[in-house]
């Protein structure tokens, strides 16, 4: 399973799908990260490779400021 962002992704679902999961990152913001990291709109999670995981972990951290108050993230954009 993929964890991004202290979110548990799941395996099932399409990427961009699956990046709503995360608080704060909507349809808007996942196809955005899907689109900039060149990820294919039908690629599940599970056919996610580590590097892959690895830049979208790193594309929120760079692009995203996400505050854990608690058990709540509060995503802004950078």
């Amino acid at each position: 399973m993929a964890r991004i962002a202290g979110i548990n992704i799941p395996q099932n679902k399409l990427v961009h799908i699956g990046l709503t999961y995360i608080y704060g990152i909507g349809d808007k913001f996942s196809q955005q990260i899907c689109s900039s990291l060149e990820i294919p709109r039908a690629k599940r999670v599970n056919e996610l490779t580590d590097e892959e995981i690895l830049k979208i972990r790193e594309y929120i951290d760079q692009n995203f400021a996400i505050a854990i108050a608690g058990k709540k993230l509060t995503p802004t954009k950078k």
